[in-house]
């Protein structure tokens, strides 16, 4: 068996063991509520709820604000946005963020195959938005994984497509709903230090999340937060192949911070803008129980709210 093989049953054994007790449930996976028939009608919870599911006529009739949750589809397609961008070839603790975005696409894929889901990917590598059909079955899933694997490391190629571009392919695309999960470190070529600023990905997850349950996977190594007291480093854009020394000085590591803690913040205020949900997966953390915690404050908002319905 050659080390591939081996990562991927190590993956699967991983996630059946550790999560499938947890996300044991009707057509629930990662996030509850999936679906597109309309369902039973509760009070609306500020800053939790997607106003697009507002239920006017029970709000109008008893004025209170109510949203109408949505009944689980029996056979959905799950696609993920997987980037493979060069700044995803970088970790500083126990693996790089590359690795983690396999984990992350293959946890889902597993969850999803189990279910009886349709599951596809799309692939941001070099110069190109690779498409893999959705297809069921751990075979397939499997020959997904390999590809995703065995993807050389990402190169500088000119004009590669951003993760707008990706988001937009697989929006644009008129395949049968379900759960979309976008899996990128969400880090922008000029990013902005102003939270509330729009992002370049921010109107393309828009429109994504109008039709689809959207989760998106924001993933980190610590030294993208802060950097270490190691005096003078060269840095190398892994994008754009240019590199430039710098002397880390406290003045400079606090700045970095601020600016690294301000970047982080404006992901997370766009993607809750844009309604969709937040999952943060960290290279130096136990990445299976962070989706564990996930699933739990989801399914645990989703019960409080119901407790809420007013008969």
């Amino acid at each position: 068996m050659n080390t591939a093989e081996q990562a991927l049953r190590r993956l699967e054994l991983t996630v059946t063991r550790r999560l499938d007790g947890l996300l044991h449930g009707a057509h629930q996976g990662l996030l509850p509520g999936t679906g597109s028939e309309a369902g039973d009608s509760r009070v609306y919870v500020p800053g939790e709820d997607d106003v697009r599911r507002m239920d006017w006529a029970v709000t109008a009739r008893t004025t209170v604000p109510h949203v109408r949750d949505l009944v689980a589809d029996r056979e959905l397609e799950t696609w993920a946005l997987a980037d493979l961008s060069p700044s995803m070839d970088f970790g500083t603790a126990d693996t790089d963020k590359r690795d983690l975005v396999v984990a992350a696409v293959g946890a889902i894929g597993f969850l999803a195959s189990r279910l009886g889901d349709r599951f596809g990917a799309l692939v941001l590598h070099d110069e190109f938005v690779h498409r893999m059909p959705a297809r069921t079955g751990r075979s397939a899933l499997y020959g997904l994984l390999h590809s995703l694997m065995d993807a050389p490391r990402g190169q500088v190629v000119p004009d590669p497509p951003d993760l707008a571009e990706g988001i937009d392919v697989l929006a644009a695309s008129r395949r049968r709903r379900g759960m979309r999960v976008v899996v990128s470190d969400f880090l922008d070529a000029e990013p902005s230090l102003d939270p509330e600023a729009e992002r370049p990905w921010e109107r393309p997850i828009r429109r994504l999340a109008a039709r689809h349950q959207v989760l998106a996977v924001e993933v980190i190594d610590p030294r993208e937060l802060e950097l270490p007291d190691v005096g003078r480093v060269a840095f190398a854009d892994p994008e754009t192949g240019k590199v430039r020394e710098v002397h880390l000085s406290p003045k400079i590591r606090h700045a970095y911070a601020e600016a690294a803690a301000l970047q982080r913040e404006g992901t997370r205020i766009t993607l809750r803008r844009a309604g969709v949900a937040h999952l943060v997966l960290r290279t130096d953390r136990d990445w299976v129980f962070d989706i564990a915690q996930f699933v739990l404050r989801q399914r645990r908002t989703r019960h409080l709210a119901h407790r809420k319905v007013t008969p």
